[in-house]
């Protein structure tokens, strides 16, 4: 493998991604294969409602496995949180090619390691499936994206909408990091990556306003809530986007931004 720097291996990897969802799209339009019926971006949904442990800075990775479902590129998310904190011992071993293969899927993609900044979040649905083990870490299924969908591959800065069901809580006294678009629309920063910048810290954000390459009349904000911050989208789909250094946000759907 050739030694490249992390921000243009980051790079290659993007270019790699991009062109791979496209390929296995083309070989979804040519296949008749199907998997089970899915609905879009979110695991089944029932009326009861469960509280997930402390999380603000905990670490978590992702397998995304791509197959077709129901002739479109999708890709079944699997999620460390809460089982394990991503060890990077671990997580550094872990071949996508492998997985694939073992996993009977086209393609498989690592999405990690990044950190929650939501204090608590309450998932609306039942109890979670089993634990899938990938390499030896394990892993929880939380999502079904339908990836013709979400707009992979979109500029940073690009909002899609993913119905995850859920309430995202920032408690009173915590800091958040904001976007404020140029229409005033206002999102938070709900995770933070090190897949740019691999010694990315949550001491390090207050100042991305000197780095993001921000579209423009787009700004950055830092401060510390006085009142308890509440994203929630059971009812409506969260509308999330990333920026340049691949931290994740929420649109703020409640009055107070």
């Amino acid at each position: 493998m050739l030694d490249v720097h992390p921000t243009n291996r980051v790079l290659v990897r993007s270019r790699q991604f991009a062109f791979l969802i496209a390929l296995v799209t083309l070989l979804f339009a040519c296949s008749g294969e199907s998997d089970t019926q899915t609905t879009t971006n979110t695991t089944s949904v029932s009326t009861t409602t469960t509280t997930m442990p402390s999380m603000r800075t905990v670490r978590y990775c992702e397998v995304l496995l791509i197959k077709p479902i129901d002739g479109k590129p999708s890709a079944e998310v699997y999620n460390t949180y809460p089982l394990n904190e991503c060890p990077d011992d671990v997580w550094v071993t872990l071949d996508e090619t492998a997985i694939a293969k073992e996993q009977g899927v086209p393609l498989a993609v690592l999405n990690g390691p990044r950190f929650w900044l939501m204090d608590e979040v309450e998932a609306a649905g039942g109890d979670a499936p089993a634990p899938v083990s990938f390499g030896g870490m394990e892993m929880i299924k939380r999502a079904t994206l339908d990836l013709s969908a979400v707009g992979i591959g979109a500029p940073a800065y690009t909002g899609h909408n993913v119905n995850r069901k859920s309430v995202f809580t920032f408690a009173k006294g915590s800091t958040v990091y904001q976007l404020v678009a140029s229409d005033g629309t206002v999102y938070v920063m709900q995770s933070w990556s090190q897949q740019v910048d691999p010694i990315l810290e949550e001491s390090d954000l207050s100042g991305l306003g000197e780095r993001l390459e921000l579209p423009d009349g787009w700004t950055f904000r830092s401060f510390i809530l006085t009142e308890e911050l509440r994203v929630e989208t059971v009812e409506a789909d969260a509308v999330v986007l990333q920026d340049d250094l691949r931290n994740s946000y929420s649109k703020v759907t409640s009055p107070e931004n």
